[in-house]
């Protein structure tokens, strides 16, 4: 079959790859657990389904400005009033389907045939394939050694006349690392000195631990969201636990703005407007099920690190945000993909490989699921990988003998 340059060139997403594998094993009768999940387990807050179902009563949904609905755009601007400290207005603000559609809208409207957008390792897996998917070129900086953080020295060393943005994602998915504010104040201060568009993407800003912080790049500069070369992506889909509702929004620029609507007018139209209607209610309703749900991550953090450390030669950074560990197995084995496999095959727990994040050697862990489920699955994992661990181990109703070390 002739396939295009395009379609020949992106890689499979995996997240997508694992738990296909996962799905298959699970249809034969196999305990999988799954620790490479990148999504809240909590229900639907009440308000966003209320809100929905009084939309859906009027049986009247047809399709909705391109941009999004005046009320959601309306909870956006008051979150991002209260959040941000920043007044933007309706024209600031385009919906989309999702924060991933959010960054298509964004990179096919300021990128040309060959510029770069640079990303920081580790990076979200996704963001090199649309990169490409725009005609971009991904540039990678890598972390100072023993860190997740790049030197903005570094960053600089790597920009040249083709670089035209900067992805950063805080707290980091995989690392859960959240970039310091020195770190952040140095970088939107350079973006706004080579003129260099710093894509800000916030969608873990709330799910933090230990009291930790992350402040907002708006702190770091006197400039108008007009006038401002920084541009934020957010979404409900983890703050909220609502990914599969598919709404996402950036607040930019309202030129940027207006491109993206076009951009997004010859593409999806707009997002749906029952699920629209659901961000609205989430946005605007009461604001502990965020608190709640942030709470239940950093037990599940607290727990996951704790049984880690009982692997002999894991080195675990600990995470400050987001739902994810990323620990270094190359104490067992470089390859992130070939271990990931194998604790697949043996252990029956997904984990997600280091090497589409930018780092070999880590496998990123979601503690996003049940506490019993990360309690058993590294459990599992530790079975498979350290000599010195118990001889069988019970997976469902099997008892299964280690054979093969």
């Amino acid at each position: 079959m002739d396939l295009s340059i395009l379609a020949n060139e992106i890689e499979t997403s995996p997240t997508l790859s694992l738990n296909e594998k996962a799905g298959l094993l699970r249809k034969k009768g196999e305990p999988v657990i799954h620790l490479g999940i990148g999504e809240p387990k909590n229900e639907t807050p009440i308000t966003a389904v209320t809100r929905s179902q009084e939309l859906l009563k009027t049986r009247n949904i047809k399709y909705g400005p391109t941009s999004g609905q005046p009320a959601l755009k309306q909870a956006i601007i008051k979150y991002t009033e209260e959040n941000y400290d920043r007044q933007v207005s309706q024209g600031n603000i385009i919906v989309s389907t999702g924060a991933k559609q959010s960054l298509f809208n964004i990179l096919l409207s300021i990128i040309n045939p060959q510029d770069q957008v640079v990303l920081l390792a580790p990076y979200w897996v996704s963001y090199p394939e649309i990169i490409k998917l725009g005609h971009g070129v991904p540039l990678v900086v890598n972390p100072e050694p023993g860190t997740f953080q790049p030197s903005v020295k570094d960053i600089e060393s790597s920009i040249n006349p083709q670089s035209k943005a900067i992805i950063v994602n805080s707290p980091n998915n995989p690392s859960g690392l959240i970039y310091s504010d020195e770190f952040m104040a140095e970088l939107v201060d350079y973006c706004e000195r080579r003129g260099i568009y710093l894509i800000v993407d916030d969608i873990y800003h709330k799910l933090v631990s230990d009291g930790v912080q992350p402040s907002p790049a708006y702190r770091f500069t006197n400039e108008s969201v007009d006038n401002s070369r920084i541009i934020v992506v957010n979404s409900v889909s983890k703050l909220y636990g609502m990914s599969g509702f598919r709404v996402g929004w950036v607040v930019a620029n309202a030129d940027l703005v207006q491109a993206m609507t076009k951009i997004q007018s010859q593409t999806t139209s707009c997002a749906s407007l029952v699920s629209q209607a659901a961000a609205e209610g989430a946005l605007s309703g009461a604001q502990d099920v965020v608190e709640e749900l942030r709470m239940s991550i950093e037990n599940n953090r607290k727990l996951m690190i704790q049984h880690l450390d009982t692997l002999s030669k894991v080195q675990i950074t600990p995470p400050e945000g987001a739902l994810f560990c990323f620990p270094d197995f190359s104490g067992y084995d470089n390859d992130s993909t070939k271990l990931a496999n194998f604790i697949l095959e043996k252990a029956l727990v997904v984990t997600v490989p280091g090497i589409p994040f930018g780092m070999e050697g880590y496998l990123r862990l979601s503690y996003a699921g049940s506490s019993s489920d990360i309690i058993e699955g590294i459990k599992r994992i530790k079975w498979v990988l350290d000599p010195d661990a118990d001889d069988e181990i019970i997976m469902g109703e099997k008892k299964v003998i280690r054979d093969w070390l």
